[in-house]
């Protein structure tokens, strides 16, 4: 019986989640809409509300192509693993009533992340397509170089906190507080690793058509959009996790997690797209050896307090 109760309370989860980024959609083009001094989306439901339903129906009954010179195994299963990925990682964030007790969650979320990169490689690789296998390699190279960084944004937060265990941050730790100056560092990180504007390069439009998806259609293009969106919520949660983990169960808790997403949507609005040289150099000149110094800093300073 606890078993069953345990597979319901995650298929739940999973289709908050799902629930969540169509809904996050319609956000998006709502903020975007607004910024551009125009309305978005107000014609399908009560104020553009049953838009992102009109948009899962369009897709899923779309006729799906596959390009005849394609690998059409791997162009088929990367769109699910795109998915599949952020939703594996969701299972072990301490959130109510789901939630796995697991010892190690970070490093399970530091696999679960690299493991992102494959489904954006296979589906240019798999595509056979000059602009989708571009756009694959500059996501690879893009997602390897912000991870480094974001895995020492965590490590500092490691080094206070004494565990790897995401339950001890999210019920005891308001340490986060405390490392503030890093927000601003980590969340230019969770854009670059999100691949979001102003650090889109993977999907520049006006250089790769549409990047790693450009073969897509249909529910492939869904999948591969769902996966991106399931993302970022999963990010704002981590983020939300790593500097107001003690709010976890509070009423106030969603409303961060929101805002988290709204930069996103607040980035995209203001920001104009980067060089793709501009956001190398960002992450292995700038952001990597300043979090080197800051860590060594931060060890100097643990070992004087204990």
């Amino acid at each position: 019986m606890e078993y069953v109760v345990c597979v319901m309370g995650y298929l739940v989860q999973w289709v908050g989640v799902l629930i969540a980024v169509a809904f996050f959609t319609l956000l998006e083009r709502k903020v975007l809409g607004y910024t551009g001094i125009r309305k978005g989306p107000n014609k399908v439901g009560y104020m553009g509300i049953l838009q992102p339903f009109a948009d899962a129906v369009k897709l899923f009954t779309k006729e799906d192509m596959v390009p005849m010179k394609s690998s059409v195994l791997l162009y088929m299963i990367s769109p699910m693993l795109a998915l599949f990925m952020p939703l594996c990682m969701w299972c072990v964030l301490p959130y109510w009533f789901v939630g796995v007790e697991f010892s190690y969650g970070w490093l399970y979320i530091f696999c679960g992340l690299g493991m992102g990169v494959y489904s954006l490689f296979l589906s240019g690789w798999s595509s056979n397509s000059k602009y989708s296998m571009i756009g694959s390699l500059r996501a690879v190279a893009q997602m390897i170089s912000y991870e480094v960084v974001l895995a020492m944004v965590m490590i500092l937060f490691m080094f206070f906190i004494g565990s790897y265990d995401m339950g001890v941050w999210g019920f005891t730790s308001m340490l986060g507080v405390g490392l503030l100056p890093l927000l601003w560092v980590w969340v230019t990180v969770i854009l670059g690793e999100s691949q979001r504007s102003p650090f889109d390069l993977a999907e520049g439009e006006s250089e790769l058509v549409s990047g790693f998806n450009t073969e897509y259609s249909g529910v492939g293009f869904a999948l591969l959009f769902m996966g991106e969106y399931g993302a970022i919520l999963l990010m704002s949660m981590l983020s939300c996790i790593l500097f107001f983990g003690s709010m976890i169960n509070s009423l106030f808790f969603p409303l961060v997690l929101w805002f988290f997403g709204f930069v996103y949507l607040w980035a995209r609005a203001t920001f104009p797209r980067v060089r793709y040289d501009q956001l190398m150099y960002l992450a292995w000149k700038s952001l990597l050896p300043n979090l080197l110094w800051l860590t060594v800093v931060m060890l100097g300073v643990l070992l004087l307090v204990y």
